[in-house]
């Protein structure tokens, strides 16, 4: 998997190559998760890219979830 460098590039990968609809209640499930420090899935993926990019990803969260 590669680093994505832009919104456009996120929302890509995330709806025509996985194949998952940016619903509210998705949007909403992977903001917690992604906020949450203690969420096992969260630490592993700050320690394989970077707290930098985590941050990255819940902005574009953020984004998708002010475009519905």
């Amino acid at each position: 998997m590669m680093k994505l460098s832009n919104y456009n590039e996120w929302q890509r990968c995330i709806t025509i190559e996985c194949g998952i609809p940016l619903t509210t209640e998705y949007i909403q499930a992977r903001l917690n998760a992604l906020r949450d420090p203690a969420d096992l899935h969260t630490q592993r993926f700050a320690r394989e890219w970077g707290q930098a990019h985590l941050n990255q990803v819940i902005h574009w969260f953020e984004i998708a979830q002010s475009r519905l």
